[in-house]
């Protein structure tokens, strides 16, 4: 129940014992010394008052050395928000182990960079590709994702998530395509080999010049543990096949990166010894300069530092052409075969290979997401798309993430932060170019989408997850792990608090797994594997369950908010929500202990309830089943939740909290202490809040419609079904705006700066939420059945047009939808949760 206190059930002091065995009692070692010589006394009767002041010295350290046996010298503790929870790993689970393990061991876990190779372990190996695009008759490098670099389209459109992938890049004067293959063969080292096969094809519009007919690519190789690399003996003159480089390493053995071209003529080269791998691209245009400017070519120095740990090389040539380039690992072994492999892996056998794993990927896709005909062919085509790019898009990361600290336990004065433990984070990421690296609510969506395909890899990445729960069952809402992920984000989003939270949405994921299994759904070694899993998992989610039913908890029974919200701002129009995820969604105008958040409650209920779920699917201790199920069925209470939420007058739900509507941004000269005041956009209150529910419609609203709170027979769900197809309110032709057009903060300016981010966007997440919510009130016995079937074929298709439409038109799923013409917005190449359309297509819902 909320606001129940949490026994402190992990964390269970040592008992020091108060006697040690080892320590005879002093005073039977001085009468046994005394028995054994009488002359001592006249010795102590000369030398008393020295004897007995040497008695006390010797007696008080004796007590020293008792006391320190008995109570060791306490260490410095660690902060307990950097403790691990002490409960086992779910990553050394056999399952995740051994072949499982090696078949995951390589892949395109780089998603921050337009292709890159790396190993899940840290200090690993990696590989990536540069290339010089044209642009006003100007070149500019391509390494990292940016928007900035205006490719016309990029994104992987088909990856299986484990040996294959195929992406296609378009630049402004030509188009590469990567495809990616693993393979695990006889002789192969740790991890098996893989190979890249990159082609370039020329626009037809280009004019015929030299600049624009020819491709310069940079692929490279690089160690971030600074382990020396050896360059090929025939780098600079190849014919057909070249050993570009070679090296060894503990996990993969010796290992070779071979270069297969019969279009490429000659490669340049240019080794760097740096520990900073993720400002690659600097130094290679560095280099380029240099030459360009001493010799006029526009090519690498064939120049190297002492020991490289990375080696770069160019491979020039007229379009169109292709190279293979070929990764062997274990090369040293007697029966390495390295031809053999090499030949497997180039030319074209690599292009059957290719096809084959295609054609497996596509009947895979048709068997896994089941489309009716009647969307024709563009929707397949987005929805292979939009799984290939959530595939595609998985990273591997490793480091530490920044903490802040509470000032009362701040170890040094002015230092307000501290690192958690080095972890690793196998995720998939909601943004390539804008967010590539792990963000908690995101990646409940993610799974939604990616357990369809492959169970084993979403158990993979959510047991990642749930390993980073601390102590007290918190988990980071965002990670940022490693110098790469670092390099892409700014200061001030850094240091995660460990006060606040984030929607627990892995629960989504985790119901529907639960369901399936009760239905009889999965093969048997997978159903098994699952209720291992949970079985496991249950300690960590038990955790984290009980993180948020107290820290999160409001003041009544059965209520909580959101903490994290600034009370003290006066440059928000309305105090941001980042905790929730919906980040500038307007809530009370004065954030107070006094609030109750609507979303947050229902969030709670599908945790309580899959918690309850898990229990009774292992056969739990019936207090355990009981615990859950009390606290499901008091945040179920229609009556309460109506008495808390309900805004009778339109049949909304609502916040409630300390609120006035009379807030507004205005210019203001503040005195500075200086002779030079300073014009502000800052916050004006015009009239004092009072405890009231929050006036403002739209996603949060419908919190109760999308977790099934309210029953199918009730007019709520009929004013809820109002709110949904009003035009005046949430409805659009391309999707449900996200706070409706009556509100007085629909579309404002959160900040001079801050444009308005969930304030009227459309929002796939949510929107496929409550379509599912549509599908299932549509499906159940009551009399707004009918209106929900209405509503939800509209809503359904309206989405899916939209959403197509826009990829068609810009090769992209976008981060959110404009309201007003369904025009994509914000980040895009936004493949995270807005893949979720994919599921709508295939109406395939989560359960509740």
């Amino acid at each position: 129940m909320a606001g129940t206190s949490r026994g402190s059930t992990r964390s269970r002091a040592s008992k020091s014992s108060t006697e040690n065995p080892q320590i005879r009692n002093p005073n039977q070692i001085l009468r046994k010394d005394k028995t054994r010589n009488n002359s001592l006394i006249h010795i102590f009767s000369v030398n008393l008052k020295f004897l007995i002041g040497f008695g006390i010295i010797a007696f008080a350290i004796a007590l020293f050395f008792i006391y320190t046996l008995i109570n060791p010298m306490e260490k410095p503790q660690k902060p307990r928000v950097i403790t691990p929870l002490p409960a086992p790993k779910l990553m050394d689970l056999p399952m995740f182990q051994g072949e499982h393990r090696e078949s995951l061991y390589w892949g395109t876990y780089r998603p921050q960079v337009y292709f890159g190779v790396r190993a899940r372990t840290p200090q690993s190996l990696v590989a990536g590709l540069m290339w010089l695009g044209v642009k006003n008759e100007r070149y500019f490098m391509r390494h990292v994702c940016q928007d900035s670099d205006e490719l016309k389209q990029y994104g992987w459109t088909s990856h299986n998530g484990r040996d294959y992938g195929h992406q296609v890049l378009s630049e402004q004067t030509m188009t590469l395509a990567t495809s990616f293959l693993k393979s695990k063969d006889h002789g192969s080292g740790y991890g098996g080999d893989w190979a890249v096969r990159i082609g370039v094809q020329s626009d037809e519009s280009v004019p015929d010049e030299e600049m624009l007919k020819t491709a310069h690519l940079f692929f490279y190789v690089a160690d971030e543990g600074g382990k020396s690399l050896t360059l090929g003996s025939r780098v600079l003159d190849i014919h057909g096949d070249s050993i570009l480089a070679s090296g060894s390493r503990s996990d993969i053995g010796d290992w070779q990166l071979h270069l297969f071209s019969e279009d490429v003529s000659g490669v340049h080269y240019s080794a760097f010894k740096t520990p900073h791998i993720h400002n690659l691209s600097d130094l290679v245009q560095a280099n380029l300069a240099v030459q360009a400017r001493q010799f006029g070519h526009l090519q690498l120095s064939d120049s190297s530092d002492d020991s490289p740990n990375i080696l770069v090389f160019q491979i020039s040539a007229r379009i169109p052409f292709k190279a293979d380039i070929v990764f062997l690992s274990g090369t040293s072994t007697r029966d390495s075969r390295v031809e053999e492999r090499a030949s497997r892996l180039t030319g074209s056998s690599l292009t059957s290979l290719f096809s084959e794993k295609q054609k497996e990927f596509d009947n895979k896709f048709k068997k896994s997401f089941i489309l009716s005909d009647e969307l024709g062919l563009e929707p397949v085509t987005v929805g292979k798309a939009a799984l290939g790019n959530m595939l595609g898009g998985i990273g591997y990361f490793f480091g530490q993430s920044k903490i802040s600290l509470p000032s009362t336990s701040t170890p040094n004065a002015g230092d307000n932060s501290v690192l958690y433990w080095p972890a690793e984070l196998y995720t998939a990421v909601p943004s390539r170019p804008f967010f590539p690296r792990g963000f908690l609510w995101d990646e409940g969506f993610h799974q939604l989408l990616i357990w369809r395909w492959d169970v084993y890899i979403s158990l993979d990445i959510i047991g990642h997850w749930l390993d980073l729960i601390n102590i007290d069952g918190w988990i980071p809402r965002e990670l940022i792990l490693g110098a790469e992920a670092l390099s892409k984000v700014p200061e001030e989003f850094v240091l995660q608090h460990p006060t606040n939270g984030n929607p627990p949405t892995l629960f989504l994921a985790l119901r529907d797994l639960i369901s399936k299994l009760k239905k009889e759904k999965f093969a048997a070694t997978e159903a098994r594997d699952i209720s291992v899993f949970l079985d496991r998992a249950f300690v960590r989610l038990e955790a984290w369950f009980k993180w948020f039913n107290t820290t999160q908890a409001g003041k009544e029974m059965g209520s909580y908010y959101w903490h994290g919200r600034d009370t003290a701002t006066t440059r928000e129009l309305n105090p941001k929500t980042l905790s929730s995820g919906l980040d500038d969604y307007p809530r009370a105008s004065h954030p107070s202990e006094d609030e109750r958040h609507v979303d947050l409650r229902c969030w709670m209920h599908l945790a309580a309830d899959s918690m309850h779920s898990i229990a009774e699917l292992l056969k739990m201790d019936k207090a355990i089943k009981k615990e859950y199920s009390s606290t499901a069925k008091l945040l179920s209470d229609f009556e309460l939740l109506n008495k808390m939420h309900l805004d009778t007058a339109n049949g909304a739900y609502c916040d409630y909290g300390n609120h006035t509507e009379k807030v507004q941004l205005t210019w203001k000269i503040v005195e500075t202490g200086s002779n030079y005041p300073r014009r502000e956009f800052v916050r004006e209150v015009l009239e004092k809040p009072v405890l009231q529910l929050v006036p403002h419609l739209g996603y949060v609203s419908l919190f109760p419609f999308i977790l099934r709170l309210i029953p199918p027979d009730s007019q709520i769900l009929e004013s809820q079904l109002d709110l949904i197809s009003n035009k005046s309110i949430l409805w659009t032709d391309f999707g449900l705006r996200s706070l409706s057009k009556t509100s007085s903060m629909y579309m404002k300016r959160n900040t001079e700066h801050d444009a308005p981010y969930w304030r009227g966007p459309i929002w796939i997440p949510l929107n496929y939420l409550i379509v599912s919510s549509l599908h299932h009130y549509s499906q159940e016995p009551g009399p707004y059945r009918e209106r929900a079937k209405t509503v939800y074929n509209e809503l359904r298709s309206n989405l899916i047009r939209n959403i197509v439409g826009n990829y068609k038109r810009t090769g992209y799923l976008w981060e959110q939808y404009d309201q007003k013409k369904g025009k994509g917005k914000g980040a895009r190449l936004f493949t995270g949760w807005t893949a979720t359309v994919l599921l709508i297509m295939a109406e395939a819902y989560h359960e509740v």
